[in-house]
């Protein structure tokens, strides 16, 4: 992974997103925007909602369950190589964001792609057992998971199960375990949730939301907040007043929930 901006680089690629409030940090880097208004771009996403980028850019775009197996057809089209090493990041992306080839959009296709890879040498065995090995927890993590258990808040009747997280746990815990993954299964675990939200709250202002859904809503309701993902998982980055974005939250997913039904 490369945490400095490539500069030298000839041309840039985005996966995975076409929106410029989830390119926030790229994009407040000194010349980076600058170096994607000068350069050819192109944005490979399987989120086929209009581009919100701000600058000039060539889009592939696909509904499939991930970008990931958009970039596998993208591949076999042109005939590249695809080793061992590629074939299980392409899996280990499909299996993400299908949660496991278990979301309505997986499509037969989607099980084509996965049992492909892993003809080219992927392991989703041994991918499945590295996400449980990663997703252990200390004593201390699952304490603090108790704590986030019990400040739950049930809105909507029910439909949406809140959890808020101040800066001062995140600096303590996130370093450990990010606390939105680490409540947010557990959200969507309760009976008659539809959606479930964690937000983290920044000194700056920022507030922070992931959002997964029971129903696919959670892309839905990111987008009224200039956000953005999946049906199922999504998320958004505002600047607001913490107790205006809950109040806005509800109105949305109720919105979203009456446009469902």
């Amino acid at each position: 992974m490369q945490n400095d901006f490539p500069f030298q680089a000839d041309a840039a690629i985005i996966v995975d997103t076409s929106a410029d409030v989830l390119l926030s940090k790229v994009l407040e880097t000194p010349g980076a925007r600058h170096f994607l208004e000068t350069h050819p771009t192109l944005v490979i996403d399987h989120h086929t909602a209009e581009s919100t980028l701000s600058f000039d850019h060539i889009m592939l775009s696909e509904t499939v369950v991930a970008t990931g197996e958009l970039l596998y057809k993208l591949f076999k089209h042109s005939d590249w190589k695809i080793n061992a090493q590629a074939a299980e990041n392409l899996l280990i992306a499909i299996m993400s964001d299908s949660l496991g080839l278990t979301t309505q959009n997986t499509t037969a296709q989607t099980f084509h792609a996965a049992g492909e890879l892993t003809e080219l040498g992927a392991s989703n065995a041994e991918i499945e057992e590295r996400r449980r090995e990663f997703m252990k927890k200390s004593p201390e993590i699952l304490a603090y998971k108790g704590k986030l258990i019990e400040r739950i808040e049930y809105l909507l009747d029910g439909q949406l199960a809140l959890v808020h997280v101040p800066f001062e746990e995140i600096q303590t815990y996130s370093d450990a375990y990010n606390p939105g993954a680490l409540i947010g299964d557990e959200l969507r675990l309760v009976e008659g949730v539809a959606l479930s939200c964690v937000i983290k709250t920044y000194p700056d202002g920022k507030l922070t939301a992931r959002l997964r859904g029971n129903l696919p809503i959670a892309d839905t309701v990111a987008g009224y907040f200039g956000g953005g993902g999946h049906p199922y998982a999504a998320g958004f980055r505002v600047y607001e007043n913490y107790d205006e974005i809950v109040r806005e939250l509800v109105t949305a997913t109720d919105q979203a929930l009456r446009e469902a039904d």
